[in-house]
């Protein structure tokens, strides 16, 4: 007897499995979400240092700004009274024009030298050329109190500065620098030269030393000397270690305080006084907790303003 065909239909395949996906479920969303765990765990660590060490102190800053208290007895409510009371002081424009002032000793002039140095550096291996790159960025890791005790003494009267001038002619060029009304300013600029000049020249040289050597050779061919070369060639191609150096320096120049403290006190005649000096003033010669925080919040602000538009003029020139 012939046996009839088989109408049985087999169980259709499962269609491949998208994004990872199994019979089971999803598994790499799964797996996603352990790695970014994970990832957290490595961050945790340093997120909670950040935010116990620089973000509490700066919301507690700006809570200390809208109360008036002492130090010691209970604070009261003030609002924006410290900050009315801030922009009212005379001394404040010009510790904030004074702060302006040093970005040119303390960023302009530095980024110049340490282009400068690069320049002359790029490319050269001479004996003791190490020696000499360490000498240079040495000011960056001396404590900036030493640098100014140091400085303080060389443009004492009886300083190395002044016997340097006596002995080359200039005796009736010589003062005590840091004490003349017109120099002061000046004279503590230049510590910030010394002191930046280094940290530039060394951003410069390893941004320097990631140029494709072509671009040099190409340019030779074109006849372009050393002088073009450097222009066309070296200066666009650390132009994102000048905006970092920049930057930087910028800080350093208007939230200064430790370099000003030691080798001036704001002196004379208050000729270099800057924001954070009274700052420090304020909270500990005044007891006026308030007003110094008001006073740092408005320093955070003109820092954060100035630093912003670096990097924007910046941004610009690279598009």
């Amino acid at each position: 007897m012939a046996r009839e065909p088989s109408t049985a239909v087999s169980p259709p395949r499962a269609a491949p499995a998208r994004g990872g996906e199994t019979a089971g479920g999803p598994v790499r969303p799964a797996r996603r979400l352990g790695r970014r765990a994970r990832g957290w765990l490595y961050v945790l660590p340093a997120l909670a240092v950040y935010l116990g060490f620089a973000i509490w102190p700066a919301l507690n800053t700006l809570r200390l700004s809208l109360l008036t208290w002492d130090g010691i007895l209970p604070p009261v409510w003030a609002g924006l009274s410290n900050y009315v009371k801030i922009f009212q002081d005379a001394a404040l424009y010009e510790a904030i024009l004074h702060s302006l002032a040093l970005i040119v000793f303390f960023s302009v002039i530095p980024i110049g030298v340490g282009l400068l140095m690069t320049a002359l550096l790029m490319g050269k291996v001479r004996r003791g050329m190490t020696f000499f790159r360490i000498v240079f960025f040495l000011p960056q890791v001396l404590p900036l109190v030493a640098v100014g005790i140091t400085w303080r003494w060389l443009y004492s009267e009886n300083g190395a500065v002044n016997q340097l001038l006596d002995a080359i002619g200039l005796a009736s060029v010589t003062r005590a620098w840091l004490g003349d009304y017109g120099l002061a300013l000046i004279a503590l600029g230049l510590i910030g030269t010394w002191v930046m000049s280094g940290l530039c020249m060394m951003l410069f040289l390893a941004g320097a030393q990631k140029i494709d050597p072509s671009l040099y050779e190409a340019a030779r061919l074109d006849g372009a000397g050393a002088l073009r070369q450097f222009r066309h060639v070296t200066v666009p191609g650390v132009r994102r270690e000048i905006t970092v150096a920049g930057v930087i320096t910028t800080i350093a120049a208007l939230a200064s305080f430790d370099l000003v403290f030691v080798t001036t006190n704001g002196g004379p005649a208050g000729q270099t006084n800057v924001p954070g000096l009274l700052v420090y003033r304020l909270a500990f010669n005044e007891g006026d907790i308030g007003g110094a925080s008001a006073l740092a919040v408005v320093l955070t602000v003109i820092v954060i303003a100035v630093v912003s538009a670096v990097r924007y003029f910046t941004r610009d020139e690279e598009r």
